[in-house]
Parts: C-alpha cells; sequence; structure tokens
C-alpha cells in the first residue's frame, strides 16, 4: 500500500524544467549576417523569461559549456569571430579618422589628392568589405554552441558527411591475395 502512495505522490510533483539552454526566441531566429548584438539564454533548468545576457563574447555561457568540448570549440569560433569584428571596426574608424584628418592637413580641402588619404580611404572601404564577411557566421556560431550543448546539431556547418558516410565496411581477400577494403552505402 505505501507504495501506491509514494507513486501517487511522485506523480503529483510538478514537472522539471528541461535540462536545456534556450535562447531567446529572437535570437534564436538570427541567421546569416544578422545583428551583431549579445544573445540571452535562459540556463538549463530554468523557467519563465529571466533571460541571462551571455556577453560579448559568450563569456557567460562558456561554464554551462565547460563538459561538452563540440559546444566550447563553437563557442571559441563564435569569441574569434567577435574579436575580429571589434579588430574590424578599430581599424574602420581610425581609416576614417585618419581621411578626416587629411582632409584639412594642407590649410584647404583636398579630398582626394595625397597618397596618405588614398590609403585611408582604401582602408577603410576594404574594412567594409571584411565585415561583411566577417559578420557571415558569427551568429550561427554561437546558435551551433548551444545546440552542441542541447544535442541538436542537425544539419547547418558540416552537414555534408552525415550523408556521404559509409553504413558499412569491409575488409576482405581477392583470389590474387590482394587485401581489399570494401564500403558500402544504403540507398534511402
Amino acid at each position: 500500500m505505501a507504495s501506491f502512495s509514494g507513486v501517487s505522490a511522485f506523480a503529483q510533483q510538478a514537472p522539471e524544467a528541461p535540462a536545456t539552454i534556450r535562447l531567446l526566441p529572437e535570437d534564436a531566429q538570427r541567421g546569416l549576417n544578422g545583428h551583431q548584438q549579445n544573445f540571452y539564454y535562459l540556463p538549463p533548468g530554468v523557467e519563465g523569461e529571466n533571460y541571462v545576457n551571455a556577453g560579448f563574447f559568450g563569456q557567460k555561457l562558456r561554464p554551462l559549456l565547460a563538459g561538452n568540448q563540440e559546444a566550447l570549440d563553437q563557442l571559441d569560433l563564435y569569441k574569434r569571430q567577435k574579436t575580429q569584428f571589434l579588430i574590424d571596426r578599430i581599424v574602420a574608424v581610425g581609416s576614417f579618422g585618419l581621411y578626416g584628418q587629411q582632409i584639412f592637413a594642407h590649410g584647404d580641402r583636398q579630398y582626394f589628392d595625397g597618397a596618405t588619404q588614398q590609403v585611408a580611404a582604401g582602408v577603410f572601404v576594404a574594412s567594409l568589405v571584411a565585415t561583411l564577411f566577417i559578420n557571415r557566421n558569427t551568429n550561427s556560431y554561437f546558435q551551433r554552441a548551444v545546440g552542441a550543448y542541447n544535442g541538436t546539431n542537425h544539419g547547418g556547418h558540416g552537414a555534408v558527411w552525415p550523408r556521404l558516410r559509409p553504413d558499412g565496411l569491409e575488409v576482405g581477400q581477392l583470389r590474387s591475395g590482394q587485401p581489399t577494403l570494401g564500403l558500402h552505402w544504403a540507398v534511402r
């Protein structure tokens, strides 16, 4: 009889919060070339709307990912991209400032006469183009880190290998005595 009361008490307990990291819905929907703002997440086991800021480099998420090397690798890639983003911004602002300073450097306005101005303008344009490539996958690295922790990385980066991975491996020998390696795939 005591076992039934224990079962009924267990059945009446509130369901546990999911043991996954959940991103703010808007952050989960960020695509390629999305805006470069901080991500917000709910830690494992937390319910509600109290999302935590992950920090500019995702540093506040790192302790939660400590046991998952794939997630940490993706977070490191995210940090690398954010570092490149900061360096790119510094280069852009610096070159724009140098260009602006050179406009009035010789007394009257000169917009594209000196070599310094041309180099500064070229660096600024190159920085703007580099921004496109830097921002292309930055958000997806953070999302992949969370997906790796949650065990939901299906597709995206590296999605070709699971489709090309052989279903079987055979080692044999030909009649001539030559060793052979056979791979086979199932048609799906």
